[in-house]
């Protein structure tokens, strides 16, 4: 994200980080505690979002919500210019400081954790005054930046081969931030402190790619916890200059093949090709990679799943909470024709599933598969099984068991588990399931329909 205007204190703070910045910090690497699943509250505003923690994501077991970037930013309806920061104060579409303040209150008291998009690589791509009413120009921030403080490229990036062209010119014209400058490093710094302070739990990098990844770990180092949890936005493109894995010293990198490569399968490809999915694809290690099915960005692009693609979206989703690789994200979004349209209501969610708002982290089939996560969090998976086509199984050791049928018609079979015997509940449809005493469990699925159980869920 972006911005900032330090008060005295946090002004003093941060120029005494300028002077003796710390030593690089131990990368966070997943998020920590037991609940690893991050729900992403796309433009939802923050007073919704507080309300969301309370009434779903607390009670469902996610351990994070990720709100979009909070800092004061051009004007326009587009969701995008959330991402044109043009001063560092909570001053955004979303909410001010103390809407702000009052939703990581209440997300903590759900038991919630709260993570941040933060727009640090670039400024905006014009003039204007801004959400908050601060006037700015490309490459002027009064009281924050100026000129001096850009990169000197000022051309858009042109060569993703060239590093140096990725890293000092900016990403579609946005004004590129001179990462390499201690007062740059020292003011985003001053932010990230900043909404420390007011409780937030970590970060979201948006544009990692385009800074250098040691100007990153020197930001990060700058930092009041600077072992604070946080992932790094670096898509991966083949022969790129710039690669995922440099950044995995200063914390999670989002994996983005995870997500291209589930649109594909399910789409295109057999299920049964999933059975080693992970490092056995080439991705990233596990313990440093975020993960999704879609994000804000690749709904609109195409490049991933979507809320549009009905069952392959939903059972992809099922898939990744179930499957234990990575740290997950639910992208929670709002319907779109129109690929710049910004949120409904200005970001107000009065209810899920009215006014365009998809809620997909509140999906039944999805909602219920957080709790199965959280409860095998750490067990192998064990007792696979695949068709040779598009229905698999497995295990996650004695603490549950799923079950996906992606084919065109039912699927009546029995299963091997390593489950103890008695009943469980298959919170995909809420009906319940026995398991005999040999671990065996006899179930017919729909098409396009899943079974999910796991230890301590006995009743539906």
């Amino acid at each position: 994200m972006a911005r900032r205007t330090l008060s005295g204190a946090a002004a003093l703070a941060a120029a005494a980080l300028v002077m003796n910045p710390t030593a690089a910090p131990t990368a966070q690497a997943a998020p920590p505690g037991t609940k690893d699943v991050t729900a992403v509250l796309f433009e939802w505003n923050f007073a919704s979002v507080a309300r969301e923690c309370t009434n779903t994501l607390g009670p469902a077991g996610y351990g994070y919500v990720q709100v979009s970037p909070p800092a004061e930013h051009i004007q326009g309806a587009q969701w995008w210019t959330s991402y044109q920061p043009v001063s560092y104060r909570i001053a955004g579409r979303l909410g001010d400081r103390t809407a702000f303040q009052n939703m990581v209150n209440t997300c903590h008291a759900a038991g919630v954790k709260v993570v941040v998009d933060t727009v640090i690589n670039h400024m905006s791509a014009g003039s204007g005054t801004g959400t908050g009413g601060s006037s700015y120009s490309k490459y002027n921030y009064p009281g924050l930046y100026s000129s001096p403080d850009f990169d000197d490229c000022t051309s858009q990036i042109s060569n993703y081969q060239d590093r140096w062209n990725v890293q000092h010119c900016e990403l579609v014209g946005l004004a590129d931030l001179d990462t390499s400058e201690s007062y740059v490093r020292g003011a985003i710094a001053g932010y990230m402190n900043d909404l420390l302070s007011l409780g937030v739990d970590g970060f979201r990098i948006d544009a990692a790619k385009h800074m250098d990844t040691a100007d990153l770990a020197n930001i990060k180092s700058r930092l009041s916890n600077p072992s604070v949890y946080w992932k790094q936005e670096v898509i991966y493109g083949s022969g790129e200059a710039v690669q995922p894995t440099e950044y995995t010293g200063n914390g999670d990198v989002q994996e983005f093949r995870y997500a291209y490569d589930l649109k594909r399968v399910f789409n295109n490809e057999n299920l049964a090709y999933l059975k080693n999915y992970g490092e056995g694809w080439g991705y990233m290690n596990s313990g440093v990679s975020g993960v999704f099915v879609d994000n804000h960005d690749t709904e609109r692009n195409g490049s991933t799943l979507n809320y549009k693609d009905g069952a392959n979206y939903t059972l992809a989703n099922v898939f990744m909470l179930a499957w234990p690789y990575g740290a997950p994200d639910i992208n929670s979004g709002y319907e779109f024709t129109d690929h710049d349209a910004g949120p409904p209501n200005g970001g107000q969610v009065n209810a899920c599933w009215q006014d365009g708002w998809k809620c997909q982290h509140n999906w039944p089939e999805i909602k219920s598969v957080v709790a199965f996560r959280n409860a095998t969090r750490g067990e192998a998976v064990t007792n696979w099984w695949d068709n040779g086509g598009d229905a698999i199984a497995f295990g996650r050791g004695s603490k549950g068991f799923v079950a996906i049928n992606h084919e065109s018609g039912s699927l009546s079979r029995t299963y091997q588990t390593s489950l103890p015997a008695g009943t469980y509940c298959n919170v995909q449809n809420n009906t319940t399931v026995t398991v005999n005493g040999s671990g065996q469990l006899t179930a017919t699925l729909g098409a396009n329909t899943a079974l999910a159980v796991y230890a301590g869920k006995s009743s539906c």
